[in-house]
């Protein structure tokens, strides 16, 4: 647990560092950020590997016609 707390102090330090004070960054964007940051540790890979995963999904739905979804 340790290691995502200090994760995330870090991705606001970098978001921050790339645009804006955190106070000012949506609430959404901070808690995509913390979502990634969670991923990564749990599944012991990069945030930029969960990104990838996440992009990966995506295509997979876009790929499947919409009458073959299965909601979960």
């Amino acid at each position: 647990m340790a290691g995502i707390l200090e994760r995330i102090m870090q991705s606001k330090k970098k978001i921050a560092k790339q645009s804006m004070p955190t106070d000012m960054v949506p609430t959404k964007v901070l808690q995509l950020q913390m979502a990634k940051e969670i991923l990564a540790e749990t599944f012991g890979v990069s945030v930029r590997e969960v990104e990838e995963m996440i992009q990966m999904r995506c295509m997979e739905k876009e790929a499947w016609p919409e009458g073959l979804w299965v909601e979960g």
